[in-house]
């Protein structure tokens, strides 16, 4: 998904002859801290709540101040990820879009992007979560997906979690079946440890209930 099929609909940018209080009102009707300003099309940076906040008078222009986050965009052709990673480093609720000559296209605010982001994660399609943890010399994408559909299930998708400093890593499945008692049992067979097991129902305590059943059944 490219920066530019994600550009939430209704974000109006602001010019540089509107105000402080013209721009707070908008962030609220609009529910961001952030807020672009153009001169015409052109793309002039993206201006905070904190910023206005250090105005002398609201009723100031926002072109008469300094930006703090002038450099805070992404271009119309640069991927999702691209776009997830510059929110979260910069702490955005909003990050515009230009295009090669830094016109000013749209902006993608933070609860479309989670939106997008869950659709891309099958978040919503019913089905099972199993974490695995092991170190990333054992991480073999090929093997888990051949133990996981030689139970007759399938990977809906898979992200990976990894701690600064440690060679360990976390490998989140989500599978289109609820019941993983079966695919738990192949992936302990071939010696990976399960940290965390999750269903659409969210009941945790029945879920504990078979892992240590199915446990005890294997240490017979």
């Amino acid at each position: 998904m490219l920066a530019k099929q994600l550009i939430t609909d209704g974000i109006l940018p602001l010019k540089t002859s509107d105000t402080g209080r013209i721009a707070l009102s908008w962030m609220e009707d609009f529910r961001v801290m952030h807020l672009p300003i153009v001169n015409n099309e052109g793309f002039l940076g993206l201006i905070s709540e904190f910023d206005i906040y250090s105005f002398n008078d609201f009723d100031e222009a926002v072109g008469n101040h300094q930006l703090s986050l002038s450099k805070s965009y992404v271009y119309d052709y640069q991927h999702m990820y691209d776009v997830m990673s510059l929110m979260q480093q910069n702490q955005l609720s909003l990050i515009p879009v230009v295009d090669s000559n830094d016109n000013y296209l749209g902006s993608i605010t933070l609860p479309s992007l989670l939106d997008y982001f869950a659709l891309s994660l099958s978040a919503i399609e019913p089905g099972g979560i199993l974490v695995l943890e092991m170190s990333s010399a054992d991480y073999s994408l090929a093997e888990i997906s051949r133990i996981v559909e030689s139970n007759d299930a399938k990977i809906l998708s898979v992200f990976i979690t990894t701690a600064p400093d440690s060679t360990r890593l976390e490998v989140t499945l989500k599978l289109n079946r609820i019941d993983l008692a079966s695919v738990m049992q192949t992936f302990i067979r071939f010696n990976y440890h399960i940290k965390a097991t999750f269903n659409e129902r969210n009941d945790q305590d029945d879920l504990r209930e078979r892992y240590d059943s199915l446990m005890n059944y294997l240490n017979i």
